[in-house]
């Protein structure tokens, strides 16, 4: 069921309850339409909410280039998860807690779409070698998926894709902020900003 007592007793007090249930019966599935498919793959950002044991949480951002989330099956999503801050609070999140939600949107085009469902993580997914430099690989089991309302969605257009989006035969750039005095003395021992040759960037 789609909703709990705190969604009814919202509904009820704004007298939304049969939008709801209208809206959870054409709307709400569990598998992932050619559409939502071609829609997600587009997408060049997701957002990704979750929690921990204790229901405490976590929204994180994940970008890439178009196309760095891929759709495995109608049921199932894989996207990489590239070097980060170290703290791992939304992976970390679903080690012990693997129900997760993602929103895909496009300000573009002003769409957006929700994927809930349960994650897992492998360094030796074979899927890895498809994202260059990606330390292990997120897939997704849904169990909803559902469009989501456009009409507050703001209208922005695309100036310029991360440099930090690991490509193919190139050094990624490392950010600024792992050579500052503050942070290089604890980087991992591998950490690609610990190489003078690399290029440094701000953002």
């Amino acid at each position: 069921m789609t909703y709990h007592e705190g969604s009814r007793e919202l509904q009820d007090r704004f007298d939304t309850r049969r939008l709801a249930d209208r809206l959870d019966e054409v709307k709400v599935r569990d598998t992932i339409s050619d559409d939502d498919r071609a829609f997600i793959e587009g997408c060049d950002m997701l957002f990704l909410a979750t929690a921990d044991a204790d229901g405490r949480p976590q929204c994180s951002y994940k970008g890439g280039a178009p196309g760095f989330v891929h759709v495995l099956d109608e049921r199932t999503i894989a996207f990489p998860n590239y070097d980060g801050n170290g703290m791992y609070l939304s992976a970390g999140n679903a080690r012990v807690n693997q129900h997760v939600g993602l929103l895909f949107i496009s300000f573009e085009e002003r769409k957006r779409l929700r994927l809930n469902g349960v994650a897992s993580q492998a360094e030796d997914d074979p899927l890895r070698e498809e994202w260059p430099e990606a330390q292990f690989v997120w897939r997704v089991h849904a169990t909803e998926v559902f469009p989501n309302c456009p009409r507050y969605i703001h209208h922005y257009r695309l100036v310029e894709r991360s440099r930090f989006v690991p490509k193919a035969d190139c050094d990624t750039p490392a950010p600024a902020w792992k050579t500052r005095e503050w942070s290089r003395d604890v980087l991992a021992r591998r950490d690609p900003a610990a190489d003078a040759s690399r290029e440094i960037l701000e953002r």
